[in-house]
């Protein structure tokens, strides 16, 4: 592979401090070097990027790739081809696959699939519970040992605090987090949040509490057993008091929000949207004003997609029986730039943080920097191009996004793995 040289760009590595007008050599797919002026080596592809972010790859620490079982509406090969459009170097993926990812055999199938797939890398996340039946506890040893970055039964809750209780101490002794789908099924049984959209639409909703129960819940349990406890799609003012006492407390408790979360609303609803249907559901906007907060103050630590696709039909049911869930990969870095960067909320530098360098810390991934000898998955940003979401132009095999239609600012122009190519914008 030739070296390659962007040269000119503004590099933000919020892993090293950084943020410069500087060049960056890649050469046998590491960071090789980082500075003003380097010359160009032999036999090197240069690429101009002056007016351009160079940053590490994006990181995604949820998302869902439908394969095995739903290939119709995501394979891992169409999901990693999103991701890199998306900007994303890499992307963990949920266990709520069928067969569910619960066995050292299921982890190797999806590690294959992505390494076939040749774009982002995609670790497998694998289930907590057997089937996620909620039952008994997978083989942790075997999953983390086959690939597996972290366990979790999301899509469904740990309901059993017993259950939980293990999964930290076991997933523990294996140094890897437990991320947990808060919600208390006794009080989730409806289509929407609870409130006055939910009355006037006659539709039977989910209130707060669903959430905040579990977020308690797990917080004490991550106190009792000092394990990591990740708390996935946090969508309430609740959720976030609860989250900032825990880190007050120095417990081992991380959390996501999701751009849908910090961007949306429930009156989005309005109409029976079924493209606004999603779980937890979208809440009022004192709720989506405190997921912004945390963001900025870090809280809350990581933007994560919950990428969930689906197929045109199963959207074009009955709100209350439509699935749950949006498209989100190809859309996160200019949902961010629009609903945070662009207000003030959050700097460039700071957005880049939070999809980048803390996810792969928290996961213990590579990636995440810019330092020399890294892996170079990096990507190249426009963070000034405006854009508007079209079906059309989705890499993904499935479209179920609130976002169409609306305009974005930034977006991914240059994606790289090993400081290969996966994803360059046509002209």
């Amino acid at each position: 592979m030739r070296p390659l040289l962007l040269r000119g760009g503004r590099v933000i590595d919020p892993s090293r401090g950084a943020d410069d007008v500087a060049d960056v050599l890649i050469v046998d797919g590491k960071i090789a070097a980082v500075g003003r002026g380097i010359p160009t080596p032999d036999g090197a592809i240069e690429r101009p990027c002056a007016g351009q972010v160079i940053a590490p790859g994006l990181i995604d620490l949820h998302v869902h790739f439908r394969e095995p079982g739903q290939e119709e509406t995501e394979t891992i090969s169409t999901g990693a081809m999103a991701a890199a459009a998306g900007g994303f170097t890499a992307v963990c993926a949920m266990p709520n696959t069928d067969p569910v990812t619960d066995n050292q055999a299921a982890v190797g199938f999806v590690v294959r699939q992505a390494i076939r797939a040749a774009k982002a890398r995609v670790y497998p996340i694998g289930a907590v519970s057997i089937g996620q039946r909620g039952e008994q506890l997978a083989e942790f040893g075997e999953l983390v040992g086959a690939g597996a970055v972290a366990v979790s039964d999301d899509g469904l809750p740990v309901i059993s605090s017993h259950l939980m209780r293990t999964a930290l101490e076991y997933a523990k002794t294996f140094g890897v987090p437990v991320a947990d789908h808060c919600e208390d099924p006794t009080l989730a049984h409806g289509a929407m949040h609870e409130g006055l959209v939910s009355t006037r639409l006659g539709l039977k909703g989910i209130p707060s509490a669903a959430e905040e129960i579990m977020v308690a819940r797990d917080i004490i349990l991550s106190e009792l057993t000092g394990g990591h406890v990740h708390l996935c799609h946090m969508s309430t003012r609740g959720s976030v008091d609860l989250i900032r006492r825990a880190k007050e407390k120095g417990l081992r408790v991380t959390a996501e929000a999701t751009p849908h979360h910090f961007a949306l609303t429930h009156e989005r609803c309005e109409g029976y949207d079924t493209n606004a249907k999603m779980n937890p559901p979208l809440r009022e906007v004192a709720d989506r004003d405190a997921i912004r907060s945390a963001l900025q103050d870090g809280t809350i630590d990581v933007i994560a997609s919950d990428h969930a696709p689906h197929h045109y039909d199963a959207k074009e049911r009955a709100f209350s029986e439509a699935p749950n869930g949006i498209v989100g990969l190809e859309t996160a870095f200019g949902i961010g730039m629009r609903e945070l960067v662009e207000p003030g909320l959050l700097s460039l530098p700071n957005l880049i943080e939070r999809m980048s360098t803390m996810p792969a810390r928290i996961f213990h991934l590579p990636g995440g920097t810019l330092a020399v000898g890294a892996p170079a998955d990096v990507v190249v940003l426009d963070p000034e191009v405006r854009w508007t979401v079209e079906a059309s132009q989705f890499n993904s095999k499935s479209a179920n996004s609130p976002f169409l239609g609306e305009e974005l600012i930034g977006r991914a122009e240059l994606t790289l793995v090993d400081g290969r190519p996966v994803f360059e914008r046509a002209k």
